[in-house]
């Protein structure tokens, strides 16, 4: 056994799964080729809500290769799934456009590309909506939002309070719909041998695909396994069970051999969830000093007319500033689209882009300046809870982040600076998470021979936690990190929550470190060891399913440096910087990547991705990344991630918080001011592309 010095905390440990990534070696959910294997190719629907009066598959049969076709014909019946966007195939309804139809099973997958496109569709069409607007007529209260929240919270009087306030801020931001676009696409491979049912699915969690394959196929869990051992990215919508592992279970069933099916990239947007677009009224009302006495945000977003769900915007205001009188509510309404989802701090990501704009709007009115007016509406205790904050780090993040970033050496007057046709600005904005976390399980063995494993169902999907989870295991048994085998994403493994939430090192993490404290305990009890080794087994039911007495959250703070071309409206991020409260660091090399990661894409929300729906035909409007734009390289020019020491005793074992989302949160309001900053012109719709910007240079 290796006995040098743990690596630990917060070391810089190397991604023991890189190399295989880099070289190839890593196996993603498509890169399996069973013997036998089929490919098949998905049909999406050509209109926007109707029913599909027939399929003629003659041409497509007739194409050298095609196998089968499967439609809601022939297709095998499922029980009532757990999930209304996986009972596809079951019936002729089209809820909205790009809901898979059909399936063609081929050789290749060249010769199901072809034989897709020789099928024959036709359709009763329906009226359908696919338009969201502020006073639609169909606006409904829900009982909650994403996460369990409830849809209205109130606090005092907020319309008294807002009357009599000295400063008042009246301001409608909106976001469009956003896609999530990871470079693996969502993908299975499913295989039945036996009655066993195999799957290898790129998703965040193999034992909810496992779940719902189990319920969709009336089979025992029992019979099922579900790999997910490299996952290409997800941002959530990885994070429930999606069609194509359906899809390819039923494919694989239906034929009696393998099969492998992936989602081209086009035909994403519409199956696999979106971020909600939403229209946000935030009003604000303050004293002269700046101190908030009301907060009022109201939230106006869409779901489908297959499930509902309910983007949790409007409930980072319950959360950031001190106020006696608050009032957030969600309204929905249900539109003829594709049914959104999860997306990377779905809720705080476009909730708080609002928050901190309105925040933004108020310092200006004030004469104040914006960091200082955060510092003035602290909480004491969580506003709408009034729990105690386990940590609350949000002062330091500001003044340290202030004081890197140059922040008090800037002139704060609007459109006064600039570098020869370039308008710069810049600007601030603060950032919430919530720290979650969910029961999991895991196991810890010693073998004879000195050997260490731990083994856990959690799933990698490029936040290196493989690589972390073995710190953690390797802490609690003095060893080094490479001393230790981390196994994981296999339902064959102590089950596991998924990666999503941010919640993923805290909850396999606090399993593991259970499970390798005990084997710790038995192996100081134990010398020389059985021939089997020992095994250490740990759940976490207890400890996850307690009520905390405190408010637990990450903050973080982001400042930008902008420069808007007067000529041409581009803008340009010249240097982005987030500092942030989130528990003890445990890996800085990878922590630093997810910090980055999350303001990269803060910079696409603010700058570049955008995706409506056209009106006339239902159907995204952008729906491959030559049209949907995702920053690049030369996007993110000077980005720098920092964290405070943050001891917070009352997380878990580890002191973590999760870190995967809070870096996109801040992010977009931080450009956005900057940009107001740099021209004088206050846009509140996402995202700030040259058309928008070129009426107000002009």
């Amino acid at each position: 056994m290796t006995t040098r010095a743990p690596q630990f905390p917060g070391a810089p440990v190397v991604r023991r799964e890189a190399r295989d990534k880099v070289t190839g070696t890593a196996r993603y959910a498509a890169d399996l080729a069973p013997d036998g294997c089929l490919y098949a190719w998905t049909v999406p629907a050509t209109v926007a809500a109707g029913r599909v009066t027939a399929v003629r598959a003659v041409d497509a049969l007739a194409v050298p290769g095609v196998h089968s076709v499967l439609t809601h014909d022939n297709a095998p019946e499922l029980q009532e799934p757990d999930d209304p966007i996986l009972a596809v195939l079951q019936d002729d309804r089209v809820p909205h456009h790009g809901w898979p139809i059909a399936v063609v099973i081929a050789e290749s997958l060249e010769a199901a590309r072809t034989g897709a496109g020789e099928l024959h569709v036709e359709y009763e069409r329906d009226p359908y909506d696919v338009t969201l607007t502020d006073d639609h007529p169909g606006l409904y209260t829900p009982e909650e939002a994403n996460g369990g929240h409830p849809a209205v919270r109130v606090r005092g009087d907020v319309e008294r309070a807002l009357a009599g306030a000295s400063v008042q801020v009246d301001a409608t931001y909106r976001t469009v719909a956003l896609h999530n676009h990871p470079m693996e696409p969502h993908a299975a491979t499913a295989v039945w041998a036996d009655g066993h049912l195999t799957v290898h699915d790129s998703s965040q969690g193999s034992a909810r695909v496992r779940e719902s394959l189990a319920r969709a196929f009336g089979l025992d869990p029992d019979r099922i396994t579900v790999v997910s051992e490299h996952v290409g990215g997800g941002f959530g919508s990885k994070g429930t069970t999606r069609p194509q592992a359906v899809l390819a279970a039923m494919a694989a069933r239906h034929t009696g051999r393998p099969v492998k099916l992936v989602f081209p990239r086009p035909q994403l947007a519409e199956v696999v969830g979106h971020r909600a677009p939403t229209i946000q009224r935030v009003r604000l009302g303050a004293d002269l000093d700046g101190v908030l006495t009301a907060v009022s945000h109201e939230i106006v977003t869409q779901t489908s007319t297959v499930k509902e769900f309910v983007e949790q915007a409007a409930v980072p205001a319950r959360v950031m500033y001190a106020s006696p009188h608050s009032r957030t509510v969600h309204r929905v309404t249900a539109l003829d689209v594709p049914s959104p989802s999860w997306m990377r701090a779905p809720g705080e990501a476009s909730g708080m882009y609002a928050l901190e704009s309105a925040m933004d709007e108020l310092a200006s009115a004030l004469g104040l300046d914006p960091v200082e007016l955060r510092l003035r509406n602290e909480p004491e205790t969580e506003p709408d809870s009034g729990r105690p904050f386990s940590s609350r780090g949000l002062a330091a993040c500001l003044r340290d982040g202030a004081a890197r970033f140059g922040w008090h050496d800037r002139d704060p007057r609007p459109a006064a600076r600039q570098e020869g046709r370039w308008l710069m600005g810049t600007g601030v904005a603060s950032a919430t998470y919530p720290v979650l976390v969910s029961r999991s399980t895991a196991s810890a063995h010693a073998a004879r021979d000195g050997a260490l494993r731990i083994a856990v169902n959690a799933t990698d999907i490029g936040t290196g936690a493989r690589t972390v989870l073995a710190q953690i295991a390797a802490e609690a048994l003095g060893v080094d990190p490479e001393a230790v085998r981390v196994d994981i994403g296999s339902t064959d493994l102590p089950v596991a929550p998924l990666a999503g939430g941010s919640s993923g090192t805290a909850s396999w993490g606090w399993a593991v470190h259970k499970a390798a404290t005990a084997l710790a305990a038995r192996l100081a009890e134990h010398r020389p060891l059985p021939a089997d080794g020992i095994t250490t087994t740990a759940d976490t039911e207890e400890e996850a399913g307690e009520e905390s007495p405190y408010a637990r959250h990450a903050f973080g703070a982001h400042f930008a440096e902008t420069a808007v071309d007067a000529v041409t409206g581009e803008v340009r991020v010249r240097r982005l910087l987030g500092v942030y409260a989130a528990g003890r660091i445990l890996n800085a090399r990878t922590a630093r990547s997810q910090f980055t990661g999350g303001m990269v894409m803060g910079i696409g929300m603010a700058l570049t991705e955008d995706c409506g729906i056209d009106p006339d035909f239902g159907d995204f409007t952008a729906r491959d990344l030559a049209s949907y734009h995702v920053p690049v390289c030369a996007d993110t020019a000077d980005i720098q991630a920092h964290w405070i020491e943050e001891d917070d005793r009352h997380l878990n074992p580890m002191g973590s918080k999760g870190i995967g989302e809070i870096g996109i949160v801040g992010t977009a309001a931080a450009i956005g001011n900057a940009v107001r900053h740099a021209t004088g012109a206050r846009l509140r719709e996402l995202p700030l592309t040259p058309d928008t910007l070129l009426p107000y240079l002009l």
